[in-house]
């Protein structure tokens, strides 16, 4: 449901304030995100309640038996399971999905039924679905009413029956399913009853975060008539208080029509005490619509940073979505008393004023959601800084790769924590970087330390330059990415005074020349031996030794000869100069979009071979500007915004990923972004909209204007900065982020004067353009 001003102003806490503060506030409206972008297709997204990278996620669960269904939510599926209060934004694998709560009427059933035959169990179909930021309500067949809002680490129910009995489910053996697991998925589970009536309970989840452990106390505005509580197999427990692995409880009551029911719950993953002490400090009222309320007007303070003119509708709301969607994590992890669960396993208390987060998809978001919070939320990046460096201190692991709920997942390769560190150490955010070079040293030249899959191979890429395709799996992506990695730790190993170590660091961040066969311009396995895959064919996932054996992560030979964000004119040299990377470049755009029958599903959204789905390439259209053509650039950018983004469920053509490919968005629609977010640089792009202006934290504030800007207007013609021209097809994070006027005149035909000078191309490693 899209929500018009005058609706949202109805009925959110903005309707309250006085009538000179709410003109002032809505004098330029927000554009309202749509929350179901996403939700269908690739994307992986929920459509609940959350507040900006809160702890609870209050969602609908559809299915937990795809991977369409990561997030417990598809668009499309006719049936609602219940309301969970974790869930996962983007991902490509699933999780979460705490406490489930069924709010029914009826026979009591306890299994939720295939979704093919919702009356076989609790799942209930549904009608007039509606969400915005921080409020989702839908009606359920049963005839409840089920409305959600949240606190950071509170989830609130509001449930309207019709006249007559009914009952609430809470199953504690709700989970993704995934038929690769092992069992037992969930152990150590509890509930009670306590004598106050509030419910409490605890499971331990073995699905992705191995043994990460929730805790939850939830409160109910009215008595049940009488609880059932449930053990293994669903036997009925006598008592107030049952253990095992798969629990239930059943709330009864003889009469629900005569007022809402109210739930309140509160998560923590350290103990009960915990949940209890959240759930009493954020939510020490029975006042839905006051909590409601506030997370509206919270969420309507974050869309406020971004006012967009120009454009059509859709693509504002796309824009407003996109930001909506890099808000959501990293998530809340600490409790309000300070204390969380650290990658060492052990509880620590976190001084005032310092929050501990969960949810890093590291491999994703280092390349635009982290520099996106640096540029639009700085006060936000400095917690993140601050609790990546923390993880980097107490991880046997060293610097995050995924890491959720107190766990190192180690999935994906490399290590990016060290990315996210070095750009806001480049970028000014402060912070104790020189504490997170123990950690990074130890991954880096330790290797004796623990590996987990993200980091094998990590002797042989020191001692060979490369990691052997006939030893470790994904060997070139690993390659690439390694080297990526050296390049932002030898920033903070220079930074903390480690000369000899950076300049190690700084040299063997070249390594990426070792996979990139310049004989024939391709990203190519390599042997042992030294010798090169044979019979090579950049469509293919790699020699494929073993049937699940690839040589790239999640991309295939086309798309990871791009895979270098950090020494581009050494790229360019390696393969030939401009003229060859240019039309290696164009080859990679025009190919035939085929890919081999092994191919992921995260390969998607194909241009030529070029993936706009995935990660891997996705600052490939923004290389030509090294070689001196951006208008080429400029062309695929706009492409890219217009073909791979829409104002409906599937709008996200791949996995959003933590906010990382609506970030991709945010950027290309703003006319720039972070190839190498190290270097503090941003490439010019095309800028989707007439004027942008965007909020920068405290009093500073960036506007972007396109002139002449229309959809047969892609090519930039000219740039000023505060009114002086520039001439640069890029501009530097120090300058843009002290806030002013980025104009850009734009034209049916491309300037190919405009950034074709070597001095005026983007920098990238020793900062010298060929």
């Amino acid at each position: 449901m899209i929500l018009t001003r005058r609706s949202l102003l109805a009925g959110t806490a903005l309707a309250t304030l006085p009538l000179d503060t709410l003109a002032a506030r809505v004098d330029t409206p927000p554009v309202l995100p749509n929350l179901f972008i996403g939700t269908g297709g690739d994307g992986h997204t929920y459509p609940g309640a959350v507040l900006p990278f809160g702890m609870v996620q209050l969602s609908p669960d559809t299915d937990v038996e795809r991977w369409d269904t990561c997030s417990g939510y598809h668009h499309g599926d006719s049936s609602i399971m219940g309301f969970s209060h974790t869930h996962l934004s983007g991902t490509g694998i699933g999780d979460m999905l705490d406490v489930l709560v069924v709010p029914t009427r009826g026979e009591l059933k306890l299994v939720p039924g295939p979704l093919s035959d919702p009356d076989a169990g609790y799942r209930q179909r549904y009608s007039d679905e509606q969400a915005q930021a921080g409020y989702y309500r839908v009606k359920l067949e049963s005839g409840v009413l089920a409305e959600l809002t949240v606190t950071e680490r509170t989830g609130w129910h509001r449930y309207t029956y019709p006249k007559g009995p009914g009952h609430v489910l809470v199953d504690l053996s709700h989970l993704v399913l995934d038929k690769s697991d092992e069992k037992p998925l969930i152990t150590d589970a509890e509930i009670t009853v306590e004598p106050d009536g509030t419910i409490t309970g605890t499971r331990r989840v073995f699905r992705w975060a191995k043994g990460r452990r929730i805790f939850f106390a939830m409160q109910l505005s009215k008595k049940p008539s009488r609880i059932q509580l449930y053990g293994d197999g669903d036997a009925p427990a006598n008592g107030t208080a049952v253990k095992g692995n798969r629990l239930k409880a059943a709330l009864f009551f003889d009469e629900l029509g005569d007022a809402p029911l109210l739930i309140r719950c509160g998560i923590s993953a350290v103990d009960v005490a915990g949940a209890k002490a959240n759930l009493a400090a954020e939510a020490n009222h029975w006042d839905f619509e006051r909590t409601r309320k506030a997370a509206v007007a919270r969420w309507w303070e974050k869309n406020s940073g971004i006012h967009v003119e120009g454009g059509t509708s859709d693509q504002q709301v796309i824009m407003a979505s996109a930001n909506y969607h890099t808000l959501i994590a990293p998530t809340l992890f600490s409790d309000v008393d300070g204390r969380y669960v650290g990658l060492d396993g052990q509880v620590h208390t976190l001084p005032a004023g310092q929050s501990a987060y969960s949810t890093y998809s590291t491999w994703d978001t280092y390349r635009a959601l982290h520099p996106w919070l640096i540029l639009t939320q700085p006060a936000q990046a400095k917690k993140l800084i601050d609790d990546v460096i923390r993880q980097t201190q107490q991880s046997a692991y060293g610097p995050p790769v995924w890491t959720l709920q107190g766990k190192e997942t180690g999935i994906m390769i490399g290590w990016h924590g060290t990315p996210i560190m070095a750009e806001a150490m480049v970028k000014g955010i402060p912070a104790d970087y020189a504490a997170a070079w123990p950690g990074i040293a130890k991954r880096s030249f330790d290797f004796a330390a623990p590996d987990m899959d993200n980091s094998k191979g990590r002797d042989l890429y020191d001692a060979k330059g490369y990691v052997p395709a006939d030893i470790w799996w994904e060997s070139v992506s690993r390659t690439q990415e390694y080297a990526y990695d050296d390049w932002a730790a030898s920033h903070i190993a220079r930074h903390a005074g480690k000369t000899a170590e950076a300049q190690r660091l700084l040299k063997r961040s070249g390594n990426w020349r070792n996979v990139i066969d310049s004989s024939i311009g391709f990203a190519r396995p390599r042997f042992n031996d030294g010798s090169w895959w044979k019979d090579y064919d950049p469509i293919q996932l790699g020699h494929m030794p073993k049937p699940w054996w690839r040589d790239y992560t999640e991309a295939n030979g086309w798309q990871a000869t791009f895979l270098n964000q950090h020494d581009v004119y050494g790229l360019i040299r390696h393969m030939g100069g401009d003229a060859k990377f240019e039309a290696k470049l164009d080859g990679l755009f025009n190919a035939p979009s085929t890919l081999p029958k092994n191919a992921p599903p995260d390969i998607s959204g194909l241009v030529g071979q070029y993936a706009h789905g995935n990660e891997p390439d996705q600052h490939a259209a923004y290389l030509y500007a090294y070689v001196g053509a951006p208008w080429k650039t400029q062309a695929m950018v706009r492409r890219l915004l217009t073909e791979m983004y829409k104002n409906a469920p599937d709008g996200i053509i791949g996995n959003d990923d933590c906010g990382q490919m609506s970030a991709w968005f945010l950027f290309s629609a703003l006319g720039f972004y972070p190839v190498d977010p190290v270097s503090g640089a941003y490439v010019l792009g095309s800028p989707l909209f007439e004027r942008v202006r965007l909020s920068l934290g405290g009093t500073r504030t960036l506007t972007v204007e396109a002139k002449g800007n229309r959809p047969d207007t892609p090519y930039v013609q000219s740039v000023t900065w505060n009114g002086r021209p520039w001439t640069k097809s890029w501009i530097d994070h120090a300058t843009l982020s002290k806030g002013g006027t980025l104009s850009f005149t734009m034209g049916a035909r491309p300037n190919r004067a405009f950034g074709r000078d070597p001095k005026d191309r983007p920098p990238s490693f020793d900062h010298k353009p060929a």
